[in-house]
């Protein structure tokens, strides 16, 4: 849908149906006029950046479930609180209020960062007045590091594979959402190109991300 001049930009993401991946996936699109200052940052090619001559690292045993509280990305400036996200009434994956641009969330629906299966994280990439959290998230690259702090006192550490570029139409929501075998982490926002004259933006920015270690108490 359109926005009236003043309304933040959110992000548009794919939800599964608690059923399970054999259940329809649906588009949430609320991205909105860009503020006129603000430059979107460079998008990733549609095929992702490969990590396939980096080396890569044994994978080490998913953590129990805890609630993440915290994720950096020292790589982008990121360093956030995140809330909890669920699904909206129309069966979407809610995004974080206008109101609260500058932080992500986690889909609480899915695993916790550092358990197994696919936690994953939601920011704005702008809004009216700026830069949001994950205007940056583009800029990641193979092997950039993500922390998530969590409840239970350890920092689930991430390695980014890859940094990829989806037509909104064509949202990946198995290799979002599926279980690939082991502990990963996906964190999405907007991106590409920003049609004025539909009032969104055409595409996701998804950076994939596997579990290397953990710190802090009760370290593994």
């Amino acid at each position: 849908m359109k926005r009236h001049d003043r309304s933040p930009r959110v992000l548009a993401a794919a939800a599964v149906g608690l059923s399970g991946l054999a259940a329809a996936a649906f588009l949430g699109s609320q991205a909105f006029q860009r503020h006129p200052a603000t430059a979107a940052p460079p998008a990733p090619p549609a095929t992702g950046a490969s990590a396939s001559d980096v080396a890569e690292p044994a994978t080490p045993p998913a953590l129990p479930a805890s609630v993440p509280l915290r994720l950096d990305v020292s790589r982008i400036g990121v360093r956030t609180p995140l809330m909890t996200l669920a699904k909206n009434p129309d069966q979407t994956v809610e995004t974080p209020p206008p109101s609260r641009a500058q932080e992500a969330g986690w889909y609480r629906l899915g695993p916790a960062p550092g358990s197994r299966g696919a936690a994953v994280i939601i920011g704005h990439v702008d809004t009216a007045d700026g830069p949001a959290v994950f205007h940056r998230l583009g800029e990641l690259r193979p092997g950039d590091r993500v922390g998530v702090l969590r409840a239970d006192g350890r920092t689930a550490l991430f390695r980014i594979d890859s940094v990829e570029r989806f037509d909104k139409d064509l949202f990946p929501t198995r290799r979002v959402y599926g279980d690939p075998g082991h502990a990963a982490i996906r964190l999405i926002t907007c991106g590409g190109r920003f049609d004025r004259g539909s009032g969104h933006y055409t595409d996701n920015v998804i950076a994939f991300g596997h579990l290397v270690g953990s710190a802090g108490k009760g370290t593994r």
